[in-house]
């Protein structure tokens, strides 16, 4: 049996395509069922829904065989343990510095809210800028607008959010997408099965 961690949301429904071309499809719909662990289609692979910032500990310690994460979660995570077969190309977006639209360009020292604390970290330190990190885990865009810190690093598709309240998205640190990890002891035990996943997976992206 192999077991697939993924996250409700975004990344689950952009992934569906990809299961669904490796025959992978929920018996129950996650949208609706309280069910954590699914059964699909295949007899051999079942999914563990759960939040996406656990996607790569539940495979780096082996309670799923494989995850579907974002490169932001698999960066705070520390994901050296993982292997990191694909870039799946799916849930894309950008990870980005924002200020206030009327904030003067940072180049000494600067408080950053985020929840992406050594991402900002090593960051700003590349760039020689001292930053107090701030860590949010929610409402970013608001730390500016009350005096809480100098910019906020986040996540930005549209940059709607960001307009609407004032600030505008400043320097590109990363594109992020979301990967496939595979547990490294699973790989060797489990290889036959994990590569014909990968290969599979493979083949759908390149049909893109």
């Amino acid at each position: 049996m192999l077991t697939i961690a993924v996250s409700k949301g975004r990344i689950y429904e952009e992934a569906l395509p990809l299961l669904e071309e490796a025959g992978i499809r929920p018996v129950d719909d996650p949208k609706t069922s309280r069910k954590l662990i699914l059964q699909t289609t295949r007899d051999d692979v079942q999914l563990v829904i759960i939040r996406a910032t656990d996607v790569p500990t539940f495979v780096e310690y082996g309670a799923a065989d494989m995850g579907i994460a974002g490169k932001d979660v698999l960066l705070e995570h520390g994901a050296e343990s993982l292997y990191e077969p694909l870039d799946l190309n799916i849930a894309t977006c950008r990870l980005m510095t924002a200020a206030h639209k009327d904030a003067p360009d940072i180049t000494r020292r600067v408080r950053v809210a985020t929840k992406y604390v050594k991402t900002a970290k090593k960051y700003f330190a590349e760039l020689g800028i001292q930053a107090d990190i701030i860590k949010l885990y929610g409402s970013m865009e608001l730390a500016p607008l009350v005096g809480l810190a100098d910019c906020i690093v986040d996540l930005v598709d549209t940059g709607n959010t960001l307009k609407a309240n004032g600030l505008e998205p400043r320097d590109l640190i990363m594109n992020i997408s979301s990967r496939l990890v595979v547990n490294k002891a699973a790989m060797k035990m489990k290889h036959h099965a994990i590569q014909s996943l990968i290969d599979q997976f493979e083949k759908t992206l390149a049909k893109r």
